[in-house]
């Protein structure tokens, strides 16, 4: 199904948990940021994908009061990103990180990697994580 990935709704889960710990029903949330209730149930149960555009994001995440938590909305915007099936726009544009992104995809597949290759790995993340 678009928008889902093996078998898991990780952004619609995402949103219909914040939407209900705002006790916001469906139909009121979406009356709030203008959308249709019918395309947000089918984004909820991972049959649609999360809108493209970072305007409609931005919109929904004020009305679940996600941007208001900086982990949260960085949560969010990446589990669009992945609802879409795309690598994060900022972890894509970061050299460093893209350039380890394919001994990452291997190591978390359970591939065999070698010593250095490991080695490698931990040092570019810490690298990007420290902003060298």
């Amino acid at each position: 199904m678009d928008g889902e990935r093996g078998g898991r709704n990780l952004f619609g889960d995402f949103v219909k948990n914040c939407r209900k710990e705002l006790r916001l029903t469906l139909r009121s949330f979406c009356l709030e940021v203008g959308f249709d209730p019918g395309n947000f149930s089918k984004i909820e149960r991972g049959i649609l994908s999360p809108p493209k555009d970072h305007e409609t994001l931005e919109k929904w995440a004020k009305a679940l009061k996600i941007m208001e938590e900086p982990e949260k909305f960085q949560q969010f915007l990446d589990l669009a990103a992945i609802g879409k099936g795309r690598i994060p726009e900022d972890v894509i544009s970061d050299r460093k990180l893209a350039q380890a992104l394919p001994l990452i995809f291997r190591t978390i597949r359970g591939d065999k990697i070698i010593d250095e290759q490991f080695e490698k790995l931990k040092k570019q993340i810490r690298e990007a994580l420290s902003g060298h």
